[in-house]
């Protein structure tokens, strides 16, 4: 009797906006480990200043890659590793670009003209992810109660830190965050939706 030969598993790169994003903010922190900080507070925290200095507008968005330490990056990526990937199958990896750049500057406008403070960390992202990945199979004309729940639990505990909890945490940004992925669901249609019948959107 033959003997079936198994084949382990070969790994796949399925998600590349959400690998890139991983590890780039993984060289990020590494980078700015070695530096002791500086890296970070140099390039990758959103800046207050003039709107069109390049460094200004660079900032507001590449906060996203910059972490306050090793369990702040850990969090949110555990969080972006979970949820981006059923999101980029969903929406594709362009969009998700889009997405992602809009909660980035979201959430540094946000803090920039309401708080006057920087924010750094892909907190924003995550919350965007957790609100859009709420919005499952969006039909017109309704509204899913986990959206509802989810958005009352989210924002109720954001709006509770950000009014009488004093610590560095960016609730504005996280706020900006869950709205981006809010009205992205309710507005932008996924990649299958979008397509004509017996077509596919990369």
């Amino acid at each position: 009797m033959e003997s079936k030969s198994h084949k382990l598993p070969k790994i796949t790169f399925n998600s590349p906006v959400v690998l890139a994003f991983v590890f780039i903010c993984v060289a990020v922190q590494i980078a700015s480990t070695i530096t002791g900080g500086m890296i970070t507070r140099t390039f990758f925290t959103s800046r207050i200043g003039a709107p069109f200095d390049p460094l200004v507008l660079f900032c507001s968005v590449s906060h996203i890659f910059g972490h306050a330490g090793w369990e702040h990056l850990i969090n949110n990526m555990s969080y972006i590793l979970l949820l981006g990937p059923l999101l980029e199958e969903k929406y594709g990896s362009v969009r998700l670009v889009w997405i992602m750049l809009a909660s980035a500057l979201a959430a540094s406008i946000a803090n920039a003209v309401l708080l006057h403070t920087a924010v750094v960390g892909a907190s924003g992202i995550v919350f965007t992810f957790i609100l859009l990945s709420s919005i499952t199979g969006l039909k017109e004309g309704e509204l899913p109660l986990t959206f509802l729940l989810v958005a009352a639990l989210y924002f109720g505990q954001q709006i509770y830190g950000a009014l009488f909890v004093r610590d560095n945490v960016s609730y504005l940004g996280h706020i900006a965050g869950g709205v981006v992925g809010a009205v992205v669901g309710f507005l932008i249609p996924s990649k299958e939706s979008a397509a004509p019948s017996g077509f596919g959107l990369g």
